[in-house]
């Protein structure tokens, strides 16, 4: 069976490690849509799902963009404790 788009991503970021990141267009890309980054936002900001961890996927400008659980500050907060920031 096919795998969807949205199934793939979700897969994509659920193995993304700790201390590190993606952004949008390097996951969209890994699933096989490289013009779908803003598909990827939009599933990221729907996920409330602990076992994916959206706060790793952040903007390809380096921004890092919003987050669904808390807001900006959490996801940085997040990353920092992760050590996939400073």
């Amino acid at each position: 069976m096919t795998m969807t788009f949205k199934e793939k991503v979700l897969k994509i970021v659920s193995r993304i490690p700790e201390g590190k990141v993606l952004t949008y267009k390097q996951v969209a890309e890994k699933a096989g849509s490289p013009n779908a980054a803003r598909a990827v936002g939009s599933f990221m900001k729907a996920n409330y799902d602990r076992n994916i961890p959206c706060h790793r996927v952040i903007r390809s400008d380096g921004a890092i963009g919003h987050y669904n659980r808390g807001g900006r500050n959490a996801k940085i907060a997040l990353l920092k404790k992760e050590g996939a920031i400073e």
